[in-house]
Formats: C-alpha cells, structure tokens, sequence
C-alpha cells in the first residue's frame, strides 16, 4: 500500500482521497484514472478494473463542479502572423455577447511556458477554452476532469474522435484554387505546399492533386515546392520555381503569406502578376484586397471560425448536446486581379 499523504488514505473524513492518491494506489497517471471515472476510452482492461476497484474500496465521489469564472481563455502557441488577430476577432464578438471577458495565452516559440499554463489555468477554471495551440492529451484529461470544456481551433494534427474542433475546407479549398487556374488555360501550375505535418497543408495539398488529375493532367512532383506558411519561405519557394527554363505559369501558395513572397519573387525575375505568373493565396486576410494586384485567394473564414468554435465550447459548457463534435466551415475562392489567362 502507498505512504500515508495528505490526500489519503481513506478512513480520516478530514483527509478525503483524491484522483492522485488512487493513481498512485494503482500505479499509473492521474490521466488514466481520470478516464476511468468519466467512462473515456483509452484504457487496457484489466487496468480499467484496478482502477474502478480502488474506486469502489474507497468510496471515491467526483467532486462537485465549482462555479466557473466569467471568462474565456484563447490560447494560441504564437501570436505573430496576421491571421491572428481574425481569430481574436471571432472570440471577443462572442465573449461581449455573452458578457464575458477574454484572457489570451501565448505560449511562445519554444513553448516554454504550457507546462505552467495548466496549472495557472486550472487555478482560473475558465468558463471555456478555444486553443489554436495544439494541446496534449493528458492536458485533454485535466481539462475535462476539472471541467473545463474546451475546443480546438482549425486543428494541425489528427484528433482523438472525442476531441470538438472547429476548422475549414481545406481540400475543397485546395481544390477549387487549382481549378479556377485550369478553367483559365494553365497547364504548368505549381503549389508552395506548407509543412507535410500540418494537416490543413496536407488536405490544401491533396486538393490541389485532385483538380489536376480531373483535369486530365499529370502532377509534376519538381512543380510542388515545400515551404513555411511565411512570406519568407514562399519567396524563396517562387525563387526556385521561377528561375527555370520552363518555369510554371501559375503558383497557388498554401497561405497569403506565402503568396505574398511569390510577389516578390515575381519582381525580383522582371516577372509581372497576372501577364507573366497568375498566383493564388489561402485565408484572405486583409492585406490580400490591398496588394497591387489584389490576390485571389480562398477566404478561409477564420472570424466566423473562432465565433463558431467559442459558441460551441460555451454550449459545451452548459452541458448542451451538439449535433457534431467537429464542425467543417465553407471555404470560397475570393478572385481579383492576381490571376488570368496564360500569355500566348
């Protein structure tokens, strides 16, 4: 049996027995018993029932939920890029509907600061969470045994079933920005794919796939150029794209940002968009009506995104049932003056 603690063992009224204690009592995490009480999958069979005998034998009851506070937590890895603050725009519309305040979490380029986040933020028993930063499981569990709903924004990762989220089209997305390009007689297109880990890259990309293979044309592996989703990463991408003998005729980037660079790019080579290269972007952040050209781009709705997915945890809140646990929002090709016909 474990040492006497203060969070146990039974038999003292005073000293009632916690999750901590039963998980040292079975030899394994506060997590997985955490699962165990609040009937989640994830656990072997035979540690299930350790667990839920321990439980039995003394007489463990979840506490009873503490009232949270009146304010919602938006927690981002970093706040750096400008489709950040479409986000912050969607959460704050709900939040002074619903007359809350907002804390905003950063938790830097080395997340440094997420192993104190949990704590501070348990600590704070927000009403709800919508996290553009991608948390971990065990932080699931805490969140969920404390009772604080959460839900993911526009995921990078695939999810546990079990986990809401909100995010978009992405492979539509994908897949219309190629086939508007088509449908304006190019055959040379190429795509600034973003990171093969970020799973909206992955879908934007295998949109892109598709289109061409609809259209009958073959998918050049040497016209897909992998690239950060920053203005920098899609400048040197075009470089090299564009710096070739039969260099692409169009280039639909992963993001604006990326699009961006491929301006640059153009006009560093004496290249002029859309005469010489059409370009497409993905996000339709404000800065995309403002370049000369303006950039078609597909809008990503990311204010309605985050309003969905702060509404969403809110109802989760309330001990509502939702439809859905994932929800899926349009994306749209926003075309202006960046894209055309091909030069003959």
């Amino acid at each position: 049996m474990p040492r006497d603690r203060a969070d146990g063992p039974p038999g003292d009224p005073t000293r009632p027995v916690t999750i901590a204690y039963i998980a040292e009592s079975a030899g394994v995490s506060i997590p997985t018993v955490s699962k165990v009480i609040n009937g989640r999958s994830g656990v072997a069979a035979d540690t299930r029932a350790r667990v839920e005998a321990l439980v039995r034998q003394y007489g463990y009851r979840k506490p009873a939920p503490t009232q949270r506070s009146r304010m919602l937590e938006l927690v981002f890895d970093e706040l750096g890029d400008m489709w950040g603050v479409e986000i912050i725009r969607g959460v704050e519309r709900v939040a002074r509907e619903h007359r809350l305040g907002v804390v905003l979490t950063e938790f830097g380029p080395q997340r440094n600061a997420v192993r104190y986040w949990i704590d501070d933020t348990l600590t704070r028993r927000p009403a709800c969470i919508v996290t553009v930063a991608q948390l971990a499981e065990d932080q699931h569990d805490q969140l969920r045994a404390r009772g604080i709903p959460f839900v993911v924004f526009d995921p990078t990762v695939e999810l546990p079933d079990d986990v809401p989220f909100v995010g978009a089209t992405n492979w539509t997305g994908g897949r219309t920005a190629t086939r508007h390009l088509v449908e304006l007689g190019h055959r040379r297109i190429a795509m600034i794919a973003g990171p093969d880990q970020v799973l909206c890259c992955r879908a934007r990309l295998d949109g892109y796939r598709s289109a061409l293979e609809a259209a009958g044309l073959p998918v050049e592996s040497d016209l897909v150029v992998r690239a950060d989703l920053t203005r920098e990463g899609g400048h040197a991408a075009a470089l090299g794209l564009l710096d070739r003998p039969q260099r692409p005729t169009a280039i639909f980037a992963s993001n604006d940002l990326q699009a961006l660079g491929v301006y640059q790019a153009a006009r560093v080579l004496g290249l002029s968009v859309p005469r010489d290269l059409s370009v497409v972007g993905f996000d339709d952040l404000p800065v995309a009506a403002l370049v000369d050209p303006p950039l078609t781009t597909v809008r990503q709705p990311l204010t309605e995104m985050a309003a969905t997915a702060t509404e969403l945890a809110l109802a989760l809140g309330r001990g509502e049932r939702t439809p859905r646990v994932g929800l899926e929002l349009a994306t749209t090709l926003s075309v202006r003056g960046s894209t055309a016909p091909p030069a003959t």
